[in-house]
């Protein structure tokens, strides 16, 4: 690990998949996932207390909303949840003609809007697409043929959005019409082999690098906007799956990890996969938009 570069475990929380951490600013709170369990989990960051909820189906990300409370990506679609009174209710349902699939990282653009991807579990088969969903609930597939959804995040100017297929292993970026939501035609910005493991969750700090946590690769790899490599952070454990700034003044960086498909004696050697990891990288984050709708 890079000298200065000291993490801090902030929940144990045994996760089997953890995924999709989010900054809360009007609760000041960090909300993530665990995909498999499944359930929703809050850590408030100042009293460093969590608080758990149970999930009917998979839940493959949570994202916040302006009216309050989250939004969270179970299987059959997104649900607003109310995590004061536990109370789940149907916003719109995403590919019911595939009951394969679940839907699998999401993140919200400057407008509001929900960029959320879905997937074959397990990504088996590239039958999963990239959806946009607009403050009207309108449903809008921007990209097929997807393995596994990953990597979904914005420069901080608003004319890029980047995503990655994990199976296909490159990091991608179009513009994107911050007005409209429209995007243009995809490129490679980040070779599959750039860094070690796979590309998970990402995230973009304040100077519009990548953060992208590296699957099986027991590293977060920072990017700088040309696609540059310019940093590794190696972790404790094999398996990060996404990461997020948050805090007062965004500076932390929060880390999920896994346990999923670890060996005994994987386990016994990674103690600390699947607990929510934090980090102070130097650097800081953006506050991610919430939802609109």
């Amino acid at each position: 690990m890079p000298s200065g570069t000291r993490f801090e475990v902030v929940a144990e929380s045994r996760d089997v998949l953890g995924e999709s951490p989010t900054w809360s600013e009007a609760s000041g709170c960090l909300y993530w996932v665990d995909l498999r369990r499944p359930c929703l989990h809050r850590l408030h960051v100042a009293s460093g207390q969590t608080a758990t909820w149970s999930m009917p189906e998979v839940i493959g990300a949570v994202v916040s909303r302006k009216k309050g409370g989250v939004v969270v990506a179970l299987k059959d679609g997104l649900h607003a949840f109310e995590p004061e009174s536990s109370q789940l209710s149907p916003l719109v349902r995403l590919e019911s003609d595939l009951p394969h699939n679940r839907l699998n990282d999401a993140k919200c653009d400057a407008a509001g809007r929900i960029w959320c991807g879905s997937m074959w579990d397990y990504g088996l088969h590239p039958t999963g697409g990239l959806y946009r969903i607009d403050r009207d609930l309108s449903v809008t597939k921007v990209r097929g043929d997807v393995s596994v959804a990953n990597a979904i995040s914005f420069s901080p100017d608003g004319r890029t959005i980047y995503f990655a297929d994990s199976r296909k292993g490159p990091i991608e970026q179009a513009t994107f019409d911050a007005r409209t939501g429209d995007i243009g035609p995809w490129s490679v910005l980040v070779d599959a082999d750039a860094a070690p493991g796979v590309p998970d969750g990402a995230t973009v700090d304040a100077e519009g690098f990548i953060w992208n946590a590296r699957y099986k690769g027991g590293c977060l790899a920072r990017f700088a906007p040309d696609g540059r490599l310019d940093r590794l952070i190696e972790l404790p454990v094999s398996q990060p799956t996404s990461c997020a700034f948050g805090g007062p003044d965004l500076r932390t960086l929060f880390v999920t990890t896994a346990t999923q498909k670890l060996s005994e004696t994987e386990r016994q050697s990674q103690p600390l996969a699947g607990s929510l990891l934090a980090f102070d990288v130097g650097v800081a984050g953006r506050l991610e938009p919430a939802f609109a709708g």
